[in-house]
């Protein structure tokens, strides 16, 4: 049989409804890993749906237990004999909270429904339908060729939603079983619906709160207004230091020190271009002097994701007691993540802010991680994609959004290859999730294209 056959079987499989039929089953599952009463819903995806599918393609599997407290990981593995190259694959099956009462009239997120181009459903980008394209593409193959011609393992966890724990600790113990040459695995957005995409690394994250708490209670502003300071003012005053008008960023310890070459050359024929319903880009917002590729996916940000002082829902004639800003920075490889607060300190403390408390959020912390875009695996994915579709794929040295994508570039050790199949106007984590079902059909058709490829010679050699 020919790869023309594995292409051909993962079509059939899309156009025959068996895709449609798979997602549903699994989207109908509320694997919402932010509710603790949905735990044996996550043991269930794992043991009732996930592990069967694996089973089928001829995988050995073993649910993991947490080390942490959280939802069970599935480990699942196809060693052949002789085969010169192992594959790592990753994905996750919980999803954000269904927001059942907030979705559009006639949907709900617990059942996928299709309306024109659009698959509706909670994990429909944000991944069960991107590991169930995966999944279905292992079975083309396995179909055209009786064989993979490559050792797989796959690692699927239920908790990437509230932070992945417990997941480097399972890399760690069992490192030397999950040992492979390259991880090949899909999540998050293409850089346009249309145009295939490889991400090679994921921007990290740091949240943190600024809070500025002067008294105990709040005090008549007609009595006392113009005599105590404000806390909010206060606030608000500080976080404008922070960045310009414009948003760039004033805290240099925040941004590299420029752009590799090797990145510059991989964003120049990158557009954002995120489909219908996205938001219009503000083109003299963030670091002068770089595209909008650059800024997204090759240079640090800062947001203010909330500021609350006095009773937002009632306000009273009343100068409030504190003031509290959650802030997140967005940063890439060429950083020192653990300068940033100190350097924040000494930032506000220069402007006159040493009232201004900083307090780091033990949670929500991802680090930076960026394969080079110009490694053999980067571009021998680049050429079996060009092979299946005619078209060059979009390269970006990472993601926008953060991945728990250093345990596996870190602790595994391992060269990482993203291939989303989502697009950034899915409507991931809010109501109305949804996958396009072009896109979906077309990646099916990638990944079976990829996993034959890795089944041929040629593949890079081991480093």
């Amino acid at each position: 049989m020919t790869r023309a056959a594995a292409l051909a079987a993962a079509a059939r499989y899309f156009d025959d409804g068996g895709f449609i039929a798979d997602l549903a089953r699994r989207v109908a599952m509320p694997t919402e890993s932010q509710v603790e009463a949905r735990l044996p819903v996550l043991e269930s995806y794992l043991a009732d749906e996930i592990a069967p599918s694996f089973a089928r393609l001829g995988f050995a599997t073993e649910i993991v237990p947490n080390p942490a407290p959280g939802g069970p990981l599935l480990i699942a593995e196809r060693r052949e004999t002789g085969a010169p190259t192992t594959v790592f694959g990753y994905g996750h099956g919980d999803v954000i909270r269904g927001l059942d009462a907030e979705w559009r009239d006639g949907l709900s997120p617990w059942r996928l429904q299709c309306d024109g181009e659009r698959l509706y459903g909670r994990g429909t980008a944000d991944n069960k339908g991107q590991h169930t394209i995966n999944l279905a593409a292992l079975d083309c193959v396995l179909e055209a060729r009786g064989h993979l011609g490559f050792n797989a393992i796959f690692l699927v966890e239920t908790g990437e939603e509230v932070g992945s724990p417990g997941l480097r600790e399972v890399c760690r113990q069992y490192k030397d079983r999950l040992a492979a040459d390259v991880l090949i695995a899909s999540d998050g957005p293409r850089l346009a619906p249309e145009r295939p995409t490889i991400f090679l690394g994921a921007r990290g994250a740091l949240n943190f709160d600024l809070i500025v708490e002067l008294r105990d209670g709040g005090h008549h502003s007609g009595n006392w207004g113009g005599l105590l300071a404000n806390p909010g003012i206060i606030l608000a005053q500080a976080l404008a230091t922070i960045t310009d008008p414009k948003g760039a960023i004033r805290v240099r310890e925040w941004v590299p020190t420029h752009l590799p070459n090797s990145v510059r050359a991989a964003l120049a024929d990158c557009v954002i271009e995120a489909g219908e319903g996205a938001p219009e880009i503000d083109p003299e917002w963030g670091e002068p002097g770089l595209s909008p590729a650059e800024k997204v996916f090759g240079w640090s940000s800062f947001e203010v994701l909330a500021f609350r002082t006095g009773n937002p829902d009632n306000p009273v004639n009343a100068i409030p007691p504190r003031a509290r800003a959650t802030c997140q920075i967005r940063f890439v490889v060429g950083t020192e993540p653990e300068e940033f607060l100190p350097a924040l300190r000494r930032h506000l403390d220069a402007h006159g802010f040493s009232m201004v408390r900083i307090e780091r959020w033990q949670k929500a912390y991802f680090a930076a991680t960026r394969l080079d875009p110009d490694h053999p695996w980067v571009r021998w994915a680049a050429a079996s994609i060009k092979a299946t579709t005619g078209k060059a794929p979009a390269i970006l040295p990472n993601l926008g959004g953060s991945l728990p994508n250093d345990i596996f570039a870190h602790d595994l050790d391992l060269p990482t290859v993203w291939v989303p199949h989502s697009y950034a106007a899915c409507s991931q984590h809010a109501p109305n999730e949804h996958m396009l079902a072009p896109v979906a059909r077309e990646a099916l058709q990638i990944m079976a294209g990829l996993y034959w490829d890795l089944g041929e010679i040629g593949t890079p050699a081991r480093s």
